[in-house]
């Protein structure tokens, strides 16, 4: 995956202004955005999926643009082609898992069509789905919601997934196995990732290359490749540089 952003965006609320400063080249296929809740990082996913518009800058994958404000490109969030599981999961409550899965695949007022359907049937075997397939989210575990979310995303074959700290909304023990069954299903689909994450662990556990943010400003790039060619881990060298950001404030 080659990607390319370069984006400003000033947000402003009551009398207070934060300023998010983007800026990071990749080709690596797992690329997590690490740093302290409110340094940047979802701001940036959103930009990526065309929720939120940049004021200027660049966002481009694979040589495609999806935002560039000199050229006066803004690709709608529908023809990025990026799958967005939300860090609350974001399942419609009234509708079934089968449903939830479905959404995506479906035209305004109609159904999906036979293949289609068969395709959210595998969907829902392979992510373990099946014997709460008929049940609506309010009934199935944080797990099982996770999982459902990831079949809905996956199942409009994205080229890019992009991940809101997937973990927070679990407990401890769930969290440890989720991160087993993510890495599974990562593999399984051979799909690209960015995910958002505050955890130095989940950064040792999935990043190719990491993107450390702090106060809107990207501060620091680290390739997982690299770290390891120097004999330490990714996650000690990531928990090193937050230990000194904090002592510099």
């Amino acid at each position: 995956m080659q990607f390319e952003l370069d984006i400003t965006k000033h947000m402003r609320s009551g009398g207070d202004e934060f300023v998010l400063r983007s800026h990071f080249t990749t080709t690596d296929r797992a690329l997590v955005l690490f740093g302290p809740s409110g340094s940047g990082k979802t701001l940036t996913l959103k930009a990526v999926a065309g929720l939120l518009t940049p004021d200027e800058g660049y966002i481009r994958v694979n040589g495609d643009v999806l935002y560039d404000s000199s050229a006066g490109v803004n690709t709608p969030t529908r023809r990025r082609r990026v799958g967005y599981v939300f860090q609350d999961y974001a399942l419609f409550p009234h509708h079934t898992v089968r449903e939830n899965v479905a959404f995506g695949l479906k035209p305004f007022f109609g159904k999906v069509n036979r293949e289609e359907a068969r395709s959210v049937d595998e969907l829902i075997e392979l992510f373990g789905l099946s014997r709460v397939a008929h049940l609506k989210p309010g009934f199935i575990s944080g797990g099982q919601q996770q999982r459902t979310a990831l079949a809905r995303t996956l199942a409009t074959k994205p080229r890019i997934l992009l991940l809101d700290e997937p973990f927070s909304a679990l407990d401890q023990p769930l969290r440890l196995r989720m991160r087993t069954e993510l890495a599974k299903i990562l593999e399984n689909f051979d799909i690209p990732m960015i995910m958002v994450t505050h955890d130095s662990d989940e950064v040792e556990s999935f990043a190719e290359a990491v993107v450390v943010y702090r106060d809107g400003n990207v501060v620091g790039i680290h390739s997982a490749e690299a770290v390891a060619q120097s004999g330490r881990s990714l996650g000690e060298t990531i928990r090193e540089e937050v230990a000194l950001a904090y002592q510099t404030q």
